[in-house]
């Protein structure tokens, strides 16, 4: 094979295993890069699924405009660094994309670009999944006997080293003394013991990990006596502990390697810590969220439906961004509280001068939702069958509403009555916005009969692999 095509074939490899790795741990991802390999080359641009697009003028000021000022800063940040050194270089920043630059002797600048979805709990695993990516292209690129696939497969399966990375980085950069915690082990541990029940229920409670020399920062309620401490790796004994801190206050804590005692003071600064919440969870370091775990994996969820599109609608309404504002948060709230529960529900936003007449039971008087006490009674409402109807001046008009219309073409029956019947109605009513909220937490914001965050599934494939392409090329609209 000659070399150029294998480092074409290096390229779309690595490219394609952070694009399947990103689309378990998130949502589908789309991923881009930029690149010189050596430092008299063009810069390319690999980016089969138009990620880039839209961010032309940005790309161009930055790599083409002012090309020679911007070699001139990486040839000086790689002059004198080790052999396979990576210095990152993440000054360009891309609105709706999460971004990772490397510059290196062997590899002398590349840059990865990935979609940045509304629901992470943090960007920074995948900050470290683009890091690992740069450094295996380093290494396959400049090898003629690398195995084609390897690389793929390390970055389709990155998702638990991405965390760890992160969390060894930032304890090492702040605790200010060697830790010794494997972490992990400890994630694989956090992991085993969410799939494990206990009489059929799934666990609930806190365990958090300290390391050894800040145990007496703790101010433990009781320890477990040395010498017979479980060991966190005893999943099922773990579980069973964990009976006696859920619902409440009090926290398992562990060193890593045992459980030591329980506690009921706040999470230190920068122990890994794992909420169990049932059938999912929560890891943090700290006080601030990494991922969230379901299913045996961790993903970056934070399983709360952001709804930007709904925001986005009410600001162009018209009812003021005051107004519009406190309505978003006023139905994100209720849709929030609808799913922490696990009931399904539908909110008719109704932001028309005269009220749309709906079928059911219409409140006398109507209730403002500038009440708290009111916003609580709507949560209730929400559970009983059929739909809340809210309006522009932010008043409960009616609760257990029918909504229906005649059919349309671009109905799901995989969906149910319920997001049937809101398209149905949507479509006939003008300036009306249906939210659905699904028992198993899917939210659809429907307008004018179209579902605006519906996910399309469908992935444009291609049969061969595709060039990357010269900036300029790039920038005059080319195609790959």
């Amino acid at each position: 094979m000659k070399q150029t095509s294998y480092q074409k074939l290096c390229i779309a490899n690595i490219l394609k295993g952070v694009e399947e790795g990103l689309s378990k741990y998130s949502k589908y991802s789309r991923v881009a890069l930029i690149f010189s390999a050596f430092e008299d080359d063009p810069v390319r641009v690999f980016d089969p699924q138009n990620i880039l697009r839209g961010h032309e003028s940005k790309l161009k000021s930055v790599f083409y405009a002012d090309h020679y000022e911007w070699r001139r800063e990486v040839k000086e940040k790689i002059a004198g660094q080790p052999h396979g050194y990576i210095v990152s270089d993440n000054k360009l920043l891309l609105s709706g994309l999460i971004s990772y630059a490397g510059c290196s002797n062997e590899f002398f600048y590349q840059m990865w670009f990935t979609d940045h979805h509304p629901d992470m709990c943090s960007i920074h695993p995948i900050q470290r999944w683009l890091e690992q990516a740069a450094s295996l292209l380093i290494h396959d690129y400049n090898s003629k006997v690398s195995a084609l696939n390897s690389s793929d497969y390390v970055l389709k399966n990155y998702s638990l080293q991405a965390i760890a990375d992160f969390i060894i980085d930032q304890r090492e950069e702040n605790l200010g003394f060697d830790s010794k915690m494997m972490i992990t082990p400890v994630l694989n541990d956090i992991l085993n013991i969410s799939k494990t029940r206990e009489e059929g229920s799934w666990v609930r409670g806190i365990l958090f990990f300290i390391d050894p020399q800040r145990l007496e920062e703790i101010p433990f309620i009781t320890k477990i006596q040395k010498y017979e401490r479980p060991v966190i790796s005893n999943v099922k004994h773990i579980r069973k502990l964990l009976v006696a801190v859920e619902n409440s206050q009090r926290k398992l804590v562990s060193d890593g390697c045992t459980i030591i005692g329980v506690t009921d003071c706040e999470i230190p600064d920068f122990a890994i810590a794992a909420d169990f919440r049932g059938d999912y969870g929560f890891l943090r370091l700290g006080k601030k969220k990494i991922s969230s775990f379901f299913h045996g994996s961790f993903h970056s969820t934070t399983r709360e439906a952001r709804m930007v599109e709904l925001e986005e609608i009410l600001l162009d309404s018209g009812l003021g961004i005051n107004k519009a504002t406190f309505l978003f948060q006023t139905v994100s709230n209720l849709v929030h509280e609808a799913a922490k529960e696990r009931h399904g529900c539908t909110l008719v936003i109704d932001l028309n001068d005269t009220p749309v007449h709906l079928s059911g039971h219409v409140l006398d008087p109507a209730l403002s939702l500038l009440e708290p006490k009111n916003q609580q009674f709507t949560c209730a409402l929400l559970k009983i069958d059929g739909a809340v109807h809210i309006t522009s001046d932010l008043y409960i008009h009616g609760f257990g509403c029918l909504l229906d219309g005649k059919a349309i073409n671009w109905e799901n029956m995989a969906r149910g009555a319920r997001y049937n019947s809101a398209m149905r109605f949507s479509a006939e009513h003008s300036n009306v916005i249906v939210v659905v909220v699904s028992s198993d937490r899917p939210v659809s914001i429907i307008y004018n009969g179209i579902e605006l965050n519906s996910f399309s599934l469908w992935r444009p494939v291609y049969q061969f692999t595709p060039e990357p392409v010269n900036l300029e090329k790039y920038l005059n609209k080319g195609i790959l």
